[in-house]
């Protein structure tokens, strides 16, 4: 299994386009704040001559994008798994004394110590790009704890992922589901439109969805200190709503999530995707 995980991430760097597409919808999340969501936060009435204000903005990019590139950056190292079955070289595999469990276990820890690999580097980014825009440098507690949801975040992804390419057999289609994703995640997580603009039955849905806890809990973490900083002798209630109109909290059948909570919806979902993804990949005949 050591030697197909190594294979696995070679062929993953190795190929420029997939890790290209892997920070796509990074890149463009990046470049529609930078337009357009940025300046129109920061020019609102919540926000008029408060400190820290493009600090704690920068804070919440910095956590949607660690949200979505988990997401992305495995779909696209589970593409080698797909390529394998399309160009049948999984046979290959089937034929050597690797096991099914370990062939499978190869390309699972493959895709998470992808998915880690790309959320890392994207942090570091995200470090540079606070800073560099007059932020301060997150403290050790925040770091660990980041790397902690980090962590959480792409083993519940890597299962659920799992779960969907389980049922493609193509790079057709495997194309067809990456650009989807991509395109909708911006969405699921609040970036490209924040959680309060988007209708209420639209806001329950994407409640339903473990990235959007990931997501939550990420701007738990890093937005702790800007938040304290810009609200800081503004009334309890502009604090809160704020928060839940960024997707910083949210709340289901009038049940706020707690940081626990948020930890329990992501483990739920490693097990139960993982299950699912186990019971799918038995069914088929490669």
């Amino acid at each position: 299994m050591k030697a197909l995980f190594l294979r696995n991430l070679r062929v993953y760097f190795r190929d420029r386009a997939a890790v290209f597409f892997s920070l796509l919808s990074v890149l463009l999340i990046i470049m529609l704040y930078a337009l357009f969501l940025g300046d129109s936060w920061l020019n609102s009435d919540i926000f008029a001559g408060r400190p820290g204000a493009r600090w704690l903005m920068d804070s919440w990019l910095m956590a949607g994008l660690l949200s979505v590139v988990s997401v992305t950056a495995t779909m696209g190292a589970y593409g080698t798994m797909v390529d394998d079955r399309a160009r049948k070289i999984i046979k290959d595999f089937y034929s050597s004394p690797l096991s099914r469990p370990a062939l499978t276990g190869g390309y699972i820890l493959g895709a998470y110590v992808i998915g880690l690999i790309m959320s890392l580097f994207t942090m570091a980014l995200g470090v540079a790009y606070v800073a560099l825009r007059g932020g301060a440098v997150p403290g050790l507690g925040v770091l660990l704890r980041t790397l902690g949801v980090i962590a959480l975040s792409a083993l519940a992804n890597t299962s659920m992922v799992l779960f969907l390419i389980s049922f493609l057999r193509s790079q057709n289609a495997f194309g067809t589901a990456s650009t989807l994703i991509g395109t909708l995640l911006g969405f699921l997580t609040g970036i490209y439109m924040p959680l309060g603009q988007l209708p209420q039955a639209v806001q329950g849905v994407i409640k339903f969805v473990p990235t959007a806890h990931a997501a939550a809990l990420l701007r738990q973490v890093l937005m702790e200190e800007p938040t304290r900083t810009v609200f800081a002798g503004a009334p309890p209630t502009a604090n809160g709503w704020f928060r839940e109109f960024s997707g910083t909290t949210l709340t289901l059948f009038g049940h706020t999530f707690t940081a626990l909570e948020h930890v329990l919806v992501l483990a739920g979902t490693f097990a139960v995707f993982s299950a699912l993804s186990m019971l799918s990949l038995s069914r088929k005949r490669t």
